[in-house]
């Protein structure tokens, strides 16, 4: 009997000194006071073995056997997230397994600038190329992501935010006018790169739609600028004659394609045209548009104002 007591003092005291082990292993971090940031990172496709593997290899956890047991007994253990996160040794295991769990990973900011085209968003993203099929529709905004997105995932972000800005009202009002998304984004794009304030947008607006219903060519010195991949608003007379879909002064109607990316004021001018008296305009290189009736009129102010 008094054998049987010791052996039973004896698991009783392993199971507590097993219970203690456990409960500081969870839940006591690693290091108490420690205020280190460690970037850590969970790579596509690993489980909770190989992530806690990782955790005490950087010296994050006590023991990787406690936090899958941990992650397993929460339901957490097939939620743990991909990605780059920030963790401390002054963690337990619950904090960073809530972390994990939640995809509270490091977050970066980008911006897209509105009028950018694909090659200035590929160069700025530090990106091979981008289908060029996307100009026009890579919405400008300021997106945060996570590090480890490729170009394909941001890409998708900027989509979703273009099908979410062009709400179903301005669709159904777009069809309402016998016009389609893509040349309203075409007319959104030329608009973007000619003027800068949302009364001038709606005003060249109307002008453009207004040459496009009587045949007049556009004229629109940025689509030469699109085509030549030159930063600049001074056209020359051999540039004009080169031969492209999207040459406004040698082709008539719209370019092939929008020329680059642009925000919602150019959509919603493109979109709501304001009509005038006005057939010609051109900015200062001060950045004012000066609107004018006639072709003599806009003669005498490229004398006036570009000389």
């Amino acid at each position: 009997m008094k054998y049987l007591f010791t052996i039973l003092l004896i698991s009783i005291v392993i199971v507590l000194f097993g219970c203690i082990f456990i409960y500081q292993g969870t839940y006591f971090p690693k290091k108490p006071d420690s205020t280190e940031t460690i970037i850590f990172l969970v790579k596509q496709g690993e489980g909770a073995k190989e992530i806690s593997i990782n955790l005490k290899k950087q010296d994050l956890i006590k023991d990787s056997f406690l936090f899958r047991v941990y992650a397993l007994a929460q339901g957490r253990a097939e939620k743990l997230q991909a990605g780059e996160y920030e963790l401390s040794p002054g963690m337990a295991i619950p904090e960073i397994v809530n972390k994990l769990a939640s995809g509270d990973r490091i977050k970066k900011m980008i911006t897209i600038i509105e009028g950018w085209t694909i090659k200035d968003i590929a160069n700025y993203l530090k990106a091979e190329e981008i289908d060029p099929d996307l100009e026009g529709y890579l919405f400008p905004d300021t997106y945060e992501i996570s590090p480890e997105d490729g170009i394909e995932e941001i890409i998708e972000i900027m989509l979703a935010n273009f099908d979410k800005k062009l709400t179903s009202e301005l669709r159904e009002e777009i069809s309402s006018q016998g016009k389609t998304i893509h040349e309203i984004v075409i007319t959104a794009s030329l608009i973007e790169k000619e003027v800068r304030t949302l009364e001038d947008k709606k005003i060249v607006s109307g002008i453009l739609w207004k040459r496009l219903e009587w045949d007049i060519p556009l004229q629109i010195d940025a689509t030469i600028a699109y085509i030549t991949g030159r930063k600049t608003t001074k056209i020359t007379k051999k540039e004009l004659q080169i031969d492209s879909p999207y040459n406004t002064y040698k082709y008539k109607g719209l370019p092939l394609g929008p020329i680059s990316n642009p925000g919602l004021e150019s959509i919603l001018a493109a979109i709501y045209p304001q009509e005038s008296q006005y057939f010609y305009y051109l900015s200062t290189p001060e950045g004012e548009t000066i609107f004018c009736r006639t072709l003599k009129e806009h003669n005498e102010a490229k004398v006036k104002y570009l000389k």
